[in-house]
């Protein structure tokens, strides 16, 4: 088969589509042939060398994928060779074929075709398993989204959209902002020209959000802490804006806030199996339902993978980026 492979840690350059062997299923292992995989920032932090694949998993970028079930493993039930699935990966999404343990499959959602599909497993179970298993963003709550229009962003707000809570979100132009609002944010904030805390606090009357999605991690912190409400929860997801910050305790304290910090990919595969089940059974209806729908900005060949890669880093996209096989 052929995959993208990282021939040195580097700029996109070092993407290339290349000559490499077929997996093979193991016990409880499924093979998918490729027809789309998301790129996800991940993706650019891997190319780079700062964020290495976990023990076992393909040393290629990619994160999630749709296709057809190819070859079922020893001990694998309820898939067949044909059947149409996406799944989350650990890794090796860009490529012609990929090994899945079984229980990170999911079936194709309803009102969405095999490539669509691609768009969803990481963001849905991201997005989920933080905000609504981790933080337990209730019916009535405001939530923050950082970064509305990427395609973590675009999927909290549709998803807190359909579960009634409010939203507010940050994004860094009209274009993103407009889009925002058309999702379902009530609130759209430019992050380049205004204050979120300020934005957050002016249409929570002073209470601030109960939840915050963050992106940015250090950056943010101290704003963060400041937007949230009483009994708050801040949930960071990346660090785009670095890793290390001072921590004012005083305010986590007084605020009787909490502060979670994760990561999906190092997570074993049975705890990726939970956050799968729970994602298939509480968002896939409602992407069946036409209540959360993938934003997809566009779709390369998997040979231009350099491009989709500039292009996330350019920031400029709204959605998911999609990569399929040449």
């Amino acid at each position: 088969m052929r995959a993208v492979v990282i021939t040195e840690p580097g700029e996109p350059e070092v993407l290339r589509w290349l000559d490499v062997p077929d997996p093979v299923p193991g016990p409880g292992e499924v093979i998918i042939e490729v027809a789309a995989a998301g790129v996800n920032r991940a993706d650019l932090m891997q190319r780079q060398g700062f964020y290495p694949p976990p023990p076992g998993a393909p040393p290629y970028p990619g994160l999630e994928c749709s296709g057809r079930v190819r070859a079922v493993g020893d001990e694998v039930a309820g898939w067949r060779p044909g059947d149409e699935v996406c799944a989350l990966l650990s890794g090796g999404g860009y490529a012609e074929q990929v090994a899945v343990p079984q229980g990170q499959l999911l079936p194709i959602p309803g009102n969405t075709g095999v490539i669509t599909a691609a768009a969803f497993p990481e963001t849905a179970c991201t997005v989920y398993s933080n905000v609504f298993s981790l933080a337990r963003l209730a019916d009535g709550e405001m939530i923050l989204v950082h970064g509305g229009a990427g395609g973590i962003g675009t999927m909290a707000i549709q998803m807190a959209k359909a579960f009634g809570a409010r939203v507010a979100c940050t994004a860094g132009s009209p274009r993103k902002l407009a889009r925002c609002l058309e999702l379902g944010a009530d609130v759209a904030i430019d992050y380049r020209t205004e204050d979120f805390v300020e934005a957050v606090r002016d249409a929570t009357g002073g209470a601030g959000a109960d939840v915050i999605l963050d992106i940015m991690g250090a950056s943010y912190l101290a704003r963060n802490l400041a937007a949230l409400a009483t009994n708050g929860r801040l949930v960071v997801i990346g660090r785009q804006g670095g890793s290390r910050a001072e921590l004012d305790l005083g305010v986590l304290q007084a605020k009787r806030a909490s502060l979670y910090a994760t990561t999906l990919r190092a997570r074993p595969a049975h705890e990726k199996a939970a956050v799968v089940a729970v994602v298939r059974d509480n968002v896939w209806p409602l992407i069946g339902a036409g209540k959360v729908a993938a934003v997809i900005d566009g779709q390369l060949p998997m040979s231009q993978a350099a491009q989709a890669h500039r292009m996330m880093a350019a920031s400029e996209h709204i959605g998911k980026i999609l990569l399929v096989p040449d």
